[in-house]
């Protein structure tokens, strides 16, 4: 009798480090595509010619034209090339992540 009750002791104990071991996995695996994704867009950035910039320094006019036309929406990154156009990703209210492009006078290029 106390060979059964260890052996089923032994068991469970067996399945909780199991799944204690798949959440960690899940964990892990979370955060690489994020890490990934993050690597991504930088590189499309320095493929096309941008730089990072801070979005404290965009111009008055970008910022007025992200407040008019994406209401609710904040620039989590933006991005600056050599002909003055900007490369903003928002996060707009709805928790949704956005691209846009606009020159240094707040007019839009094109939108993703």
């Amino acid at each position: 009798m106390k060979k059964l009750i260890f052996a089923t002791a032994l068991a469970l104990g067996s399945l909780t480090a199991v799944n204690a071991q798949d959440g960690a996995i899940a964990q892990a695996s979370s955060d690489q595509t994020t890490i990934e994704q993050t690597v991504a867009v930088q590189q499309a950035a320095a493929t096309q010619g941008f730089t990072e910039v801070k979005t404290s320094e965009l111009p008055q006019a970008i910022q007025d034209a992200v407040a008019k036309k994406f209401e609710g929406a904040t620039v989590s990154k933006a991005y600056k090339n050599a002909k003055d156009q900007y490369k903003l990703v928002l996060a707009t209210a709805d928790k949704k992540e956005k691209t846009v492009y606009a020159n240094s006078d707040g007019q839009w290029l094109k939108t993703k």
